[in-house]
C-alpha cells in the first residue's frame, strides 16, 4: 500500500492541536506524520490500520500514535454506502515531538510521560476503566484554550502514562521506515502552503517558488501527496474553519473569511462537500454531541 506524509498545520507558536472530527466516514489513507497524535472515536466502527496491527475498532477506541508511526483508519462499508445513520464522531489531538522535550527528558517529574512517549513508538490502545476516564478528559481538552489547554493536556499524559489498561499494537519486531520518498521541494511547497493558505495563492506563484510550470507543479503535488493543490489548500481550510466553528467566536461568514475563502456560498459549498453537512449544522451537532 502507498504510503502518504501528511503535512499537519499549527497555528503560530502553538505546539498542539485539537479538532472535532465529523465525517460521513473516516477518509485519510495509509500516511504518516512526525507529530504524536491521539485518536478518539465516538461514533464509527471498522478496522484500524497501526504499523503491522489490523483490529477492529468500535465507539470509545482511543489511541496514542508516536512520530512516523504509519496508520489509518477504516470505517465500515456502510459508512461509505450511506446506509450508516451517524457520521464518523471523533476527537484527534495532535502535538509537536519536541512538545515539552527538555522538562520531559531532564527531569524526574515527567519520567512517566518519558516512557508513555516511548511506548507510542508502537501505538497504544487504552481500554476501560481508564479509557472512559481519559475520553472525559479530551472531551473537557475541546473547551480550553492557552495555558489552561497545555496544563491540562500534561495532565492528560500523566493519566494515560499511568493507566494500567493499556497495551501496545505494534509487534515488537516491527522496525518504523525511514521514509526517504520526501525531498526539500516538497518540504518547501508544504511551509508555504502552512503559513498563506489563509489567503488566496495560485498554482503560478507557488510553482515559481520552486522552479516548475503549473502542469508540472500539480503532477508533482498530486503523486507526492495524493491530493490535488486546490483540494489540499481546501480541506487546510476547512480544518482551521473547524476549528473555528468549535470555538463560537465568530459567525460562520467571519469564518469564511478568516479562512481564505472568498465568498459565503463557495465557503458553504465546499465545506458540506468536505463534511457532510453545513457550517452551522456542524457547530450544532459539536454543541450537542459535547454539551
Amino acid at each position: 500500500m502507498k504510503i502518504m506524509h501528511e503535512q499537519v498545520s499549527f497555528q503560530p507558536r502553538n505546539m498542539l492541536k485539537v479538532k472535532w472530527d465529523d465525517f460521513p466516514h473516516f477518509t485519510y489513507p495509509w500516511h504518516f506524520h512526525s507529530e504524536y497524535e491521539i485518536v478518539y472515536v465516538l461514533k464509527s466502527h471498522g478496522k484500524r490500520f497501526v504499523a503491522d496491527s489490523v483490529e477492529a475498532f468500535g465507539a470509545g477506541d482511543l489511541v496514542l500514535l508516536g512520530s512516523q508511526l504509519p496508520h489509518f483508519w477504516k470505517s465500515d462499508e456502510s459508512f461509505h454506502s450511506g446506509r450508516s445513520q451517524t457520521n464518523v464522531n471523533a476527537i484527534v489531538v495532535q502535538f509537536h515531538r519536541d512538545f515539552f522535550k527538555e522538562a520531559i527528558n531532564s527531569y524526574p517529574e515527567f519520567f512517566c510521560i518519558q516512557e508513555l512517549l516511548k511506548r507510542a513508538s508502537q501505538g497504544i490502545v487504552f481500554q476501560d476503566p481508564d479509557r472512559a476516564k481519559i475520553g472525559k478528559m479530551l472531551k473537557r481538552l475541546l473547551h480550553l484554550s492557552g495555558l489552561d489547554r497545555i496544563l491540562y493536556f500534561l495532565k492528560l499524559l500523566e493519566t494515560m502514562a499511568r493507566s494500567e489498561h493499556s497495551r501496545t499494537l505494534a509487534s515488537k519486531g516491527y522496525q518504523l521506515e525511514n521514509h526517504k520518498n520526501l525531498d526539500s521541494r516538497l518540504d518547501k511547497v508544504m511551509h508555504f502552503i502552512n503559513t498563506n493558505y489563509r489567503r488566496k495563492i495560485s498554482q503560478q506563484e507557488i510553482a515559481d517558488k520552486i522552479g516548475m510550470t503549473p502542469a508540472a507543479f500539480c503532477r508533482y503535488f498530486k503523486e507526492k501527496t495524493g491530493k490535488g493543490f486546490i483540494d489540499f489548500v481546501n480541506e487546510m481550510r476547512i480544518g482551521f474553519a473547524c476549528k473555528l466553528l468549535i470555538e463560537q467566536r465568530l459567525t460562520v461568514s467571519q469564518v469564511c473569511f478568516e479562512c481564505g475563502f472568498g465568498n459565503l456560498s463557495n465557503f458553504n459549498r465546499i465545506f458540506k462537500r468536505q463534511t457532510g453537512v453545513t457550517p452551522t449544522e456542524y457547530q450544532l451537532q459539536f454543541i450537542r454531541a459535547t454539551g
